[in-house]
């Protein structure tokens, strides 16, 4: 029961806490609304459980052989964050609802793939809780932060809708914007360069 305990307290840290995917949740949520995020939501989830069990069968192992390997990952990553942050920051008051301009699902899947920060929390959580490199205990891992990570990805578009109510006028969502897409770039910097 300690395990399952500690698995929920380490899956609820990295996914409730502020990073590239969640400030996109945010802002898209905001743009958005709720239920046109929860595509992107879907992606980004599914995309890190994938990796997380790539990394429990032994991608990490790849990864330590090839350190290079996540140097590349980190500055290709840390562009495609600054590109997203470009498209919030570029947009003009509420961004439009057209599909092609909101998060997709694929990008979700991808912007986990390569988000260094998501690399760190499945390496990090699989040396933690699978040091015996038991199947079981993986599986068991990777259910508890599907369930965990869906939620907290998605209390974070929920976040997003509600906050669009109290941006009434363009100029509301071009500031949200222009906040939200700085911040993402900041995080992108912090990424490639100050980690």
């Amino acid at each position: 029961m300690t395990l399952i305990f500690t698995m929920i307290l380490f899956s609820l840290t990295m996914s409730a806490t502020p990073g590239p995917v969640n400030l996109i949740t945010l802002a898209s949520g905001v743009n958005h609304g709720f239920r046109k995020t929860l595509p992107f939501v879907s992606g980004a989830t599914i995309g890190f459980v994938l990796l997380l069990a790539a990394i429990g069968l032994g991608l990490s192992l790849v990864a330590e052989d090839y350190p290079q390997l996540l140097m590349s990952l980190r500055y290709i990553g840390s562009g495609f964050i600054a590109f997203m942050a470009f498209s919030i920051i570029r947009a003009r008051g509420k961004l439009k609802v057209e599909k092609g301009n909101r998060p997709t699902f694929v990008q979700g899947v991808f912007l986990q793939w390569l988000n260094p920060k998501a690399w760190m929390a499945c390496i990090a959580g699989v040396t933690a809780f699978n040091s015996e490199n038991t199947v079981s205990i993986l599986l068991l891992f990777i259910t508890i932060y599907f369930l965990v990570c869906y939620v907290c990805i998605a209390l974070w578009a929920l976040a997003g809708d509600k906050i669009s109510r109290w941006l009434v006028e363009k100029i509301h969502y071009e500031r949200f914007n222009l906040i939200m897409g700085s911040v993402l770039m900041l995080v992108a910097v912090y990424l490639a360069f100050l980690q």
